[in-house]
């Protein structure tokens, strides 16, 4: 029933896809295939747009996981099955895309001295300092710490994207720390940095999240705050400090300046001391 399927995985990885992707884009499509309980080949037109009207109105999926939808079938239709695909019938919705949340450097301080267990301390400090994924944090490996050049290697980013960022001294000081507490003697340079102590598996995205959520409740802040808020508000600190736009592009991994740009609309006047031409009248 699922050789098509099969074949989807093989153009896949032709692509360099991650394996994550790629058992997203198959556990989609086999949800498709399965509420009409038949190959996804022998599915048309008329089905996709049933099916996308399902999820819309039935399964109240939001707008990004429905173009999400319609994108893998997009994929498997055009590459996979060599046919035709009408956008005009078979539209994307148009998200409102929402301004990047972020937090002030006195509530990232604040954050980070309420993470009360050092290895959590210096998660979310790398993570803050170098503008990173969780994932992208959860991938590092020792060897990527690169103390004599004050940067980090980030291999592991989306779109198995390979880039370089900023390697704090503050954080560097805090790594040796953890390291000299959670370090084993025999290890290799391609071993990860953050790994749970007991298992010695690297730390799941599940467990930074908590850890964030915990360190900022101790530090009596309110807002809606996730480890990705600290990436936030890395590249916004940036741009309130004057760093070129392309510089943040590029320490952040964007492909595209234009994602980049949303931080432009974040920007804190006040420190920039912009002044509202009403007030020089």
């Amino acid at each position: 029933m699922y050789q098509k399927i099969d074949k989807m995985v093989k153009d896949l990885e032709l692509r360099g896809r991650s394996a994550s992707t790629i058992k997203n884009m198959v556990y989609t499509l086999k949800s498709f295939s399965k509420f009409y309980n038949q190959p996804p080949e022998l599915l048309g037109e008329q089905q996709i747009i049933n099916y996308l009207d399902y999820c819309i109105n039935e399964k109240k999926l939001c707008k990004a996981r429905v173009n999400s939808i319609n994108s893998i079938l997009k994929f498997f239709y055009v590459v996979t099955l060599e046919k035709q695909w009408n956008d005009l019938r078979i539209p994307r919705i148009r998200c409102h895309r929402n301004l990047p949340a972020y937090l002030t450097k006195e509530e990232v301080k604040l954050i980070i001295d309420n993470a009360t267990y050092l290895k959590h301390k210096a998660i979310l400090s790398t993570i803050y300092s170098a503008g990173l994924r969780v994932s992208e944090a959860t991938n590092l490996r020792l060897s990527d710490i690169m103390s004599k050049e004050m940067k980090i290697r980030v291999r592991a980013g989306k779109g198995n994207k390979e880039r370089y960022t900023l390697l704090s001294q503050r954080n560097l000081e805090l790594l040796r720390e953890y390291w000299k507490v959670f370090g084993h003697k025999n290890y290799d340079s391609e071993d990860y940095l953050f790994t749970s102590r007991y298992r010695g598996e690297r730390l799941t995205n599940r467990g930074i999240q908590s850890a964030m959520l915990a360190a900022t409740k101790r530090a009596g802040i309110t807002k809606k705050a996730t480890p990705h808020t600290l990436r936030h508000s890395f590249a916004t600190h940036l741009m309130n400090d004057g760093v070129d736009l392309v510089i943040i592009q590029a320490l952040l991994g964007h492909s595209n300046l234009k994602t980049t740009s949303i931080y432009l609309h974040v920007k804190d006047y006040t420190v920039l001391n912009v002044v509202s031409p009403f007030d020089k009248l």
